[in-house]
């Protein structure tokens, strides 16, 4: 049974390929007509990420962040957040490396038991990368007006944000 994870793969696509074969199906022009289709959706989806990515970068390194959270940390104290969280919030919606980045900081420094911790641990699993969604998800189908999508997510993100504080002392005390 131990090997049996190994062997899934190849049984599956074998299976397609017998399945198709015995259908009447051309498997291999289907293969070649969806993989010009992921090409051509991965060509009109690079250069919105390439954006995303380096404004990021930009962000963290002319040190955009720390003004961020410099300004925000009133906000944070009033909503309850502990201020260490508060660059996990900022990066949350934009980028998920960044943020698994600075969600390893916090637990690095704060301990993965600290309120600190837990409240990043929630964080980071009740949020989403929105500003990245929405390149993926409108970039693939080409929409180009996203009405009420950022303002609406952007409320979510902060809904889990305040409430994973709330969850937090709640439940574990802090």
């Amino acid at each position: 049974m131990a090997n049996f994870g190994m062997w899934i793969l190849p049984i599956i696509v074998i299976f397609i390929i017998l399945h198709g074969l015995l259908h009447g199906v051309k498997v291999f022009d289907c293969f070649l007509e969806g993989a010009k289709t992921g090409f051509d959706t991965f060509r009109s989806l690079l250069a919105p990420l390439v954006g995303l990515v380096m404004a990021v970068s930009m962000l963290r390194e002319s040190g955009g962040l720390e003004i961020l959270m410099w300004l925000m940390d009133p906000l944070s104290r009033v909503m309850g957040l502990p201020r260490e969280v508060m660059p996990l919030a900022i990066l949350s919606p934009l980028s998920g490396s960044g943020s698994l980045t600075m969600f390893q900081q916090i637990l690095k420094t704060s301990g993965p038991d600290s309120f600190v911790g837990r409240v990043a641990s929630v964080m980071m699993g009740s949020s989403e990368t929105t500003f990245y969604a929405v390149t993926v998800y409108y970039g693939a189908v080409g929409v180009k007006k996203t009405r009420h999508t950022i303002p609406a997510a952007l409320c979510a993100d902060m809904t889990c944000f305040l409430l994973s504080a709330l969850t937090v002392r709640l439940l574990m005390g802090g």
